[in-house]
């Protein structure tokens, strides 16, 4: 990507990724974004290590950057990809990333990456709201099930044949001798 490339909205929202229960963008993407190479990105953040509490940037375990390299999120070491772990960023960590790298890019492209977390937030928090309708919705069916299986059951009495009660004493019309 150079200067003036337009980075559409769906370009950045593909990169944030959920991790931990956290959405989050790998180094390499945030690195192409602000149009630097992962390296000097990662160098940036140790230096300036107290600028990214774990709550802005963590670093993957090997078992999450398995599965990542598994959903071709990222490249295999063996075809000169990461030799680290890498580090995923929080939105906040994010923008700390552009402000460390003092390049008016990554300035320029934070703007981008910070719009992309807050649609995914209301996005999310969209979904959140639909389910928990959903869930008041079967609550209220459950409750009409019950009483529609009551309506049924009663019914089903009320169609039933009367139980024949045996007739005792005499038949007004039988004949005596």
């Amino acid at each position: 990507m150079t200067k003036t490339d337009v980075v559409p909205a769906e370009f950045v929202e593909r990169r944030i990724i959920l991790i931990r229960a956290q959405n989050v963008i790998i180094d390499a993407d945030l690195a192409q974004l602000y149009g630097v190479e992962t390296r000097r990105l990662n160098e940036q953040v140790k230096r300036n290590k107290a600028r990214f509490p774990e709550d802005f940037m963590f670093q993957l375990t090997q078992e999450e950057f398995d599965n990542l390299r598994s959903q071709s999120a990222i490249s295999s070491a063996g075809h000169g990809g990461r030799r680290s772990l890498p580090y995923a960023f929080t939105e906040h960590g994010a923008l700390m990333a552009a402000n460390v790298l003092h390049s008016e890019r990554a300035i320029e492209m934070s703007v981008f990456v910070v719009r992309a977390f807050v649609r995914l937030r209301v996005i999310l928090s969209s979904q959140v709201e639909m389910l928990r309708k959903l869930e008041e919705l079967e609550d209220k069916v459950g409750e009409h099930d019950e009483a529609l299986r009551l309506i049924v059951a009663a019914i089903r009495q009320l169609m039933a044949p009367a139980p024949r009660t045996p007739k005792i004493g005499f038949e007004s019309g039988e004949k005596t001798e």
